[in-house]
């Protein structure tokens, strides 16, 4: 597919992203796109986000628990960009009244010190990471049902990237097995999912290891200073209007995020 008509699927995607009108699946309006034209269309939805005003701070993956692909009927991790104006401070209020059908979900973040790229090592990215930390991110599919898409949808669209709220960032954390972490996520005070951290890949340092892999494929690497968040260690709940949710990880500061009435 020609760079324009990717072009032009990015605009359609942010254009419903923006007046929170869901468009029908691609791949159910038989548009057909291969994996690296479904990063093509996620990149040139970023430029347009660039356009007007928004700064790339990181990346996402996702797709990284066996529950979320069990939950979303999908079979890889994948990535999404993460801009300024997805970042929510956690003592704000989430505003959902324009978002179409938006989900939270528990994580752990990295911020990295210095770049990695191509093929690295647990050694490297643990070397790499400044600090860490727990981590909601809040989930929104442009499409009509946030499920019943193709691998090609999701990446398109971002990889249902809306927002997220990152904890207070721990930098001594070397002492830590971050494959060991207990996860909780309450809702309204009550427990509604547990998890050990080792459901994000094996390890939320393999996500990490798997982005610059798949970053090298689009000839790209991950730049220091990004926030990665690792990916899912539990399937995603749907957020409703004053929803309170808070996040507690072992070894990490919770975390905690309202929404707005």
């Amino acid at each position: 597919m020609e760079k324009p008509e990717l072009e032009n699927i990015a605009k359609t995607l942010h254009e419903a992203r923006l007046n929170a009108s869901p468009i029908t699946q691609l791949s159910k309006q038989n548009i057909t796109l291969t994996r690296a034209e479904a990063y093509g269309v996620q990149e040139a939805g970023i430029i347009l986000r660039e356009q007007s005003g928004e700064t790339r701070i990181g990346l996402k993956m996702g797709l990284t628990s066996e529950g979320k692909r069990r939950q979303m009927n999908l079979d890889s991790p994948l990535y999404g960009e993460l801009t300024d104006k997805m970042k929510i401070d956690s003592i704000a209020r989430l505003d959902i009244s324009g978002s179409i059908h938006s989900k939270i979900e528990p994580e752990i973040a990295f911020m990295t010190g210095f770049d990695l790229e191509g093929d690295v090592t647990r050694e490297q990215v643990l070397a790499a990471t400044q600090a860490v930390c727990a981590c909601l991110e809040i989930l929104d599919s442009r499409y009509e049902q946030f499920k019943y898409f193709s691998m090609e949808d999701v990446i398109a669209d971002n990889s249902s990237s809306s927002y997220f709220v990152t904890g207070p960032w721990t930098e001594d954390f070397k002492g830590t097995d971050l494959r060991k972490l207990n996860m909780k996520m309450y809702v309204n005070g009550e427990l509604v999912h547990e998890a050990q951290s080792n459901e994000i890949s094996g390890d939320p340092v393999v996500s990490v290891i798997e982005l610059c892999k798949l970053l090298k494929e689009r000839n790209r690497k991950l730049p220091a200073g990004s926030i990665v968040l690792a990916g899912a260690a539990t399937a995603a709940v749907a957020l409703q209007k004053g929803m309170i949710v808070k996040l507690q990880v072992d070894s990490l500061p919770e975390l905690q995020v309202g929404v707005a009435p």
